[in-house]
């Protein structure tokens, strides 16, 4: 695992060499066990690596046997042995142990196709001497990050993290309003965009490749997830395990000490037990564990670790590490509002004092509809697919309208957001559905002049984009297609690799092995949601593997006590958010609502804990970024 950077002049002037290396410096952490350098003249490339396989071998920038390629790259190639038999029968020579030289080897046999063979997570670019061509490739699902940017004189540059690029001088730094939009919504900027105009991030299963002299790179998706593809006639459960532990097996591979996040979770769960069942040791387990009862899963990670007898080490969160806020939006560079940033940032840290490596279980939910907002999704969708549009807008539109928002009655007295649902169509109301921050209380923020400048644009609208790709494909499918696109890639996976990162530790997902996602896409949906339980098929197949105690509580998530924080340790910075000068002299907000909203929140009043603790992340950023607001 490691940091890679880069850039490549359009007027043929020489990289500055202090400009790259201070790029490269900036994410150290990404790589501190060495560093290296190509220089090209109008092309050069940066690297820092963390060394996990082949630890004398592999260094970087690497150079083709002939010279004529040059390769930086971030990632792990778990099939690297499987390639490096092939391209010896091609006849290619190896003079180390390590993947980044068959990956070498392959985009030399291959060209760009070589990405289509590669099994594993990779950002990645290459210099194409012959061709005159910078080449740049990120993983399927976007598990490693690459930023970009073309400056206005036409020169390109790259890197792992976008304050690298934030080091360019005259870097445009203007606040892409969109983008705004999109974090206030979501609580995250989704890919390809950030909250930089111009500044970009290259996305998932996509390529870059731009040929000296072009005047425009060609982008290329090389890979889909396999929505709408013939469904699987039965779930086979043992197939499900024996599929997950061959994903698990290849990313045991390492050459430094290994060990696993253990939540409690039936994801982390399952990962850990195929671990403990491939390794004759103990496997290295920890947790991380909340000063509020009802948000501690730390006793549910210890009857795993138990079970399976691993070695566990588990800490608490505290509510009154204010620093800590400070330090996640350093971590982040961009406004980033998942509170379970928090405790992501400290297991890393507690996984980083025993081991390199940690495998987790991200991407189960998002496979196999784990999350309750896929239940509720369906439940909806049987009534809205029941009655036309047009109905659903003239009955439930006004009903949420004068609808009140009962925070503290009973879940079957919540109706507003189920109405404010049902006159929307399906895409619009899945993004809904996903919000940190619903319009009505948006709407709120947003002053005269943010409106004017949004001009009507809204983060549905990619929703409705993505949910058009898929057109045909069962309703379960299609929002499961949109959480890849969008929920995974912009939260999930950004979340634990900065977190990670930042520890200079290597986090392996092997529930999101591309080979395992194409399988279990073809799950019929009747078998991921059964009887209003998610993740039907992944929990059967587990049933006798794992402690029923894991397999039959409610799901919990990875979470803080926002809510509590926000009213009581946290209470002097919920409302100080009212008086914000970085919000007040942007012009874009409504103080007034701000306030109020804050207000509401501390009292007891209303519940805002999602969309205030947004605000206080992008302040924090905002601060940091030193933006240009944009003019109407």
């Amino acid at each position: 695992m490691c940091g890679i950077t880069g850039g490549m002049t359009h007027n043929g002037a020489p990289v500055e060499e202090s400009l790259l290396r201070q790029m490269t410096d900036l994410i150290n952490h990404r790589g501190p066990d060495g560093d290296g350098y190509f220089w090209g003249g109008d092309v050069a490339l940066g690297h820092k690596r963390l060394s996990i396989i082949d630890i004398a071998g592999g260094q970087q920038p690497m150079y083709s046997q002939g010279k004529e390629f040059v390769l930086s790259y971030n990632g792990e190639i778990y099939n690297f042995q499987y390639l490096r038999r092939e391209l010896e029968g091609l006849g290619h020579k190896f003079a180390t142990q390590s993947d980044t030289e068959v990956l070498m080897a392959s985009y030399v046999e291959w060209g760009e196709a070589c990405v289509e063979r590669l099994r594993g997570m990779f950002a990645f670019a290459i210099w194409d001497g012959p061709k005159r061509k910078l080449f740049l490739a990120r993983d399927r699902l976007g598990i490693k990050p690459l930023y970009y940017v073309f400056l206005p004189n036409g020169d390109l540059y790259f890197a792992s993290e976008m304050k690298s690029l934030l080091a360019i001088p005259g870097l445009p730094r203007k606040l892409k309003i969109d983008a705004l939009e999109d974090y206030l919504t979501l609580g995250y900027v989704p890919d390809p965009k950030t909250i930089i105009e111009g500044v970009m991030k290259l996305p998932p299963a996509t390529t870059l490749s731009l040929e000296k002299g072009a005047s425009r790179p060609r982008m290329t998706c090389y890979w889909q997830p396999g929505i709408g593809v013939a469904g699987l006639t039965v779930s086979r459960s043992e197939d499900l395990l024996a599929r997950l532990e061959d994903a698990v097996k290849m990313r045991m591979i390492a050459d430094v000490p290994l060990g696993a996040f253990l939540s409690g979770g039936v994801d982390s769960s399952a990962v850990v037990g195929l671990m403990s069942r491939l390794n004759s040791e103990p496997i290295e387990t920890c947790a991380i564990g909340s000063e509020d009862p009802l948000y501690d899963e730390s006793g549910y990670a210890q009857i795993v670790a138990d079970h399976f007898e691993t070695s566990h080490r588990w800490r608490l969160v505290s509510a009154t590490d204010r620093s800590l806020i400070d330090r996640i939006a350093d971590v982040y560079d961009e406004p980033f509002a998942d509170p379970s940033a928090l405790p992501t940032y400290r297991v890393c840290g507690l996984a980083r004092e025993k081991v390199k490596v940690a495998l987790s279980g991200d991407g189960g939910d998002e496979l196999f509809a784990g999350y309750r907002r896929h239940r509720f999704h369906m439940a909806e969708e049987a009534l809205r697919s029941s009655l036309p549009m047009l109905v659903r807008r003239a009955v439930f539109g006004p009903l949420s309208a004068i609808y009140p928002k009962l925070d503290r009655a009973p879940q079957f007295l919540r109706a507003k957001s189920t109405f404010e649902a049902l006159a929307k169509t399906s895409a619009q109301a899945y993004c809904q559905s996903v919000s940190r921050t619903p319009d009505r209380e948006r709407k709120r923020w947003h002053s005269r002049r943010m409106k004017k400048i949004l001009a009507g644009y809204h983060p549905h609208d990619r929703f409705t984009e993505l949910a058009n790709e898929v057109k045909g494909a069962d309703p379960l499918s299609v929002i499961q297609y949109i959480d890849l696109k969008t929920y995974l890639c912009g939260d999930i996976l950004t979340k634990v690799d900065r977190a990670s990162m930042a520890h200079s530790l290597e986090v392996r997902v092997p529930i999101l092995d591309h080979k395992f996602v194409e399988w279990g896409l073809r799950v019929p949906a009747r078998e991921r949601i059964v009887e209003g339980e998610g993740k039907a098929v992944f929990r059967n197949a587990l049933r006798g593997f794992l402690p029923d105690e894991t397999l039959d509580r409610a799901k919990k998530g990875f979470d803080v006590p926002t809510v509590n924080w926000l009213r009581n340790e946290l209470a002097d910075d919920t409302m100080s958010l009212g008086e914000s000068d970085i919000f007040a002299d942007s012009g874009l907000f409504n103080m007034l609502g701000i306030q109020q909203m804050a207000e509401e929140h501390v009292i007891g009043a209303r519940d805002h804990h999602t969309s205030l603790w947004a605000l206080i992340m992008l302040e924090r950023s905002l601060k940091k970024l030193n933006l240009e607001m944009p003019t109407a």
